[in-house]
């Protein structure tokens, strides 16, 4: 916490705050940063004032990233859309080939598909539709890179192993990807759906209020 008050970046933010202030801004800033799952707005005045969340969101804006509200109750923080979209436009790409394989498979198994079938509705990544090992394996992915693929999802909180293991380990979109903003959410969301079910009314409907054809799509995330 002192390292941040230290860093001449905040300190005019900061400058006019009372201590107590300050300590819950930095507080915020440290929890939505930093936590590996969204925080509970009411645990932190910092999130629960409107003027104090205001300053975290200023902190947040001056190293690219933005507050992102959560089922309405939780926050975290993700990238600017304008910054994950600078990053993608460079080439920015965080995850292996075999990673991003085996992350696409399991979000259209545990989520486009469901949705694209009316099993799934809202907007989240929660999924009571874990995407099983048997589905993984329609990868062209041996068995060894699968494993090591899904250690370093589950390390970076990009999938998780689902609650119910009595048939087997099977997994489920991780925290990592609520830090998504609603338009890179709806971006990642509608690429999966045209994915799987190109044809279902769902898709019809995206490539509608897209203007673009099922081949067009362009991926332009910001999962961090």
């Amino acid at each position: 916490m002192s390292e941040l008050q230290q860093h001449g970046l905040f300190d005019p933010l900061l400058a006019d705050l009372s201590d107590r202030s300050r300590d819950e801004v930095l507080a915020a800033f440290s929890a939505v940063q930093y936590a590996a799952h969204p925080v509970a707005e009411v645990q932190l005045a910092g999130l629960r004032d409107v003027t104090l969340r205001r300053q975290v969101q200023k902190m947040l804006k001056l190293i690219g990233r933005t507050l992102v509200h959560v089922d309405g109750t939780h926050w975290t923080s993700g990238y600017l859309d304008e910054v994950a979209e600078t990053l993608t436009a460079q080439g920015w790409q965080p995850l292996s080939a075999v990673d991003r394989a085996v992350l696409v498979l399991v979000l259209v198994h545990s989520v486009a598909i469901p949705r694209s079938e009316g099993i799934l509705t809202g907007d989240s990544w929660k999924s009571a539709r874990p995407t099983t090992v048997d589905e993984l394996r329609t990868a062209k992915i041996s068995s060894e890179d699968r494993r090591l693929a899904l250690q370093r999802l589950r390390a970076a909180g990009l999938v998780q192993l689902a609650g119910d293991r009595s048939g087997g380990p099977s997994y489920v979109p991780g925290p990592q990807l609520q830090r998504l903003t609603p338009a890179a959410r709806r971006r990642l969301q509608d690429q999966l759906i045209l994915a799987a079910a190109p044809a279902s009314p769902i898709a019809a409907a995206i490539r509608a209020r897209t203007g673009s054809a099922p081949d067009t799509e362009q991926d332009s995330t910001g999962v961090s």
